[in-house]
């Protein structure tokens, strides 16, 4: 048995007597390994294996050991799309709608996005970190360590930018990971009411290649659908990301059918998310592409649709699944990504195991992401102790708090306490 003999040696930490749900796609449901440990070091993970397979006596292997008590492991739940920078919110719409309010009355009084967008731009980049960091804590409460996060709700460049500074913002304050993608095609500003062509040249021409420089998107967006931009002006947002380099995902096939899933594969899009009345066609162009599936039930739920996107057709052609919150003011204030775990099961018929790996493996794919979202030697050491011993109750209990401990990097960054904010 080797032992470890010097402080250099030794791991950062070890836990001991837990049950890992390693995600690993081994056949065995949601990986897991019974009377398990693991360990980590310079924020890798070293050993994710039963205990009977360490090698030496765990206080030789670790500088520090924590006992599990049975406890399930998974690793850190990844929130693939979100939209959560913004000013002030919607619960007055809300209000208004559930008392007969229509959508074109709202938006005529001057709701909806705009409003939105109107105080977004009004805030100080202060002010909107203020606004927005409780809700990514809210996420990290759930056992969110990685997260992305859209801009949109700016519409202009400086508060495109502000929204993208603000998110990087937040990654570094709550020590989590945090992709940012740019989503100036999301709406048409007021200023160029009637003018939607003149508003695509200016995120092409403007606003993209001073965001690109700038170094602040990981990723670029769109919203293609009958009421907001067309597969032509999408197209043309997505070869102006793919001049400077930028991976694209795309908000497709919502609404209607318009071919958008097939449009993001052919750009070979990290993801094409919505999806609800997408065809055979645009399936088996992810299939293709390689494109991930993103299910934002928050939305489905919050929108009462009826529409449910065709789970079993991206079953039957092995298209990735991943589930988000899509947390947004209008159409999903949803500060849970285990409650839309639960939705994809109740309203999406998915299974808890394909919500699970929606919310690690293929979540960390539709980030483009390789060094996350499985329990496995090399990965980053982002996981999740749980008040459950089974990967089930992860999406059988609606709201509550079962994270116990959530690490990054091998840090603890929520635990007894609240939330570590540098």
């Amino acid at each position: 048995m080797q032992r470890h003999d010097t402080m250099n040696d030794l791991w950062d930490g070890l836990l001991l007597d837990c049950r890992l749900a390693t995600m690993a796609g081994d056949g065995s449901a949601f990986g897991l390994v019974e009377e398990a440990a693991l360990g980590w070091k310079a924020g890798r993970i070293v050993f994710a294996a039963p205990m009977f397979a360490l090698p030496d006596k765990p206080n030789a292997l670790a500088r520090e050991t924590i006992p599990g008590r049975g406890a399930l492991i998974t690793p850190g739940l990844i929130d693939c799309h979100t939209h959560l920078v913004f000013a002030g919110d919607r619960a007055t719409e809300f209000d208004l709608r559930l008392n007969g309010a229509s959508y074109a009355e709202i938006a005529r009084a001057g709701g909806g996005i705009v409003s939105t967008v109107t105080k977004t731009r009004a805030a100080s980049e202060g002010d909107l970190f203020a606004q927005s960091l409780p809700r990514a804590q809210a996420l990290l409460a759930d056992g969110v360590t990685t997260l992305e996060i859209k801009s949109g709700y700016g519409l202009d460049l400086d508060s495109e930018i502000k929204m993208l500074r603000v998110a990087r913002r937040i990654g570094d304050a709550l020590g989590i990971g945090v992709r940012t993608t740019f989503l100036g095609a999301h709406a048409l500003p007021p200023e160029f009411a009637q003018r939607q062509s003149d508003y695509v040249d200016e995120v092409c021409i403007r606003m993209l290649p001073n965001i690109a420089q700038a170094g602040l998107a990981d990723a670029v967006d769109a919203f293609c659908e009958n009421i907001a931009f067309t597969p032509s002006e999408t197209r043309r947002v997505f070869e102006t990301a793919r001049a400077h380099g930028l991976p694209v995902k795309l908000h497709a096939d919502q609404l209607s059918d318009s071919g958008g899933a097939t449009l993001a594969a052919e750009f070979n899009a990290l993801s094409a998310d919505h999806l609800e009345y997408v065809d055979e066609a645009g399936i088996a162009a992810m299939v293709r592409s390689g494109t991930v599936a993103v299910m934002l039930p928050g939305a489905f739920y919050t929108l009462r649709e009826s529409t449910l996107p065709p789970i079993d057709a991206f079953r039957r052609h092995g298209v990735a699944l991943a589930v988000a919150s899509d947390l947004n003011p209008g159409t999903s204030p949803l500060l849970s990504l285990r409650h839309a775990m639960n939705m994809a099961c109740t309203l999406f018929r998915m299974t808890p195991e394909e919500s699970l790996r929606g919310t690690t493996v293929h979540a960390a794919r539709a980030l483009g992401l390789t060094d996350r979202g499985t329990l496995a030697p090399g990965q980053r050491a982002d996981f999740v102790v749980w008040n459950a011993t089974c990967p089930a109750e992860l999406c059988y209990w609606i709201g509550g708090t079962l994270a116990r401990d959530v690490f990054v990097d091998g840090r603890r960054v929520l635990g007894a306490t609240q939330p570590f904010v540098r």
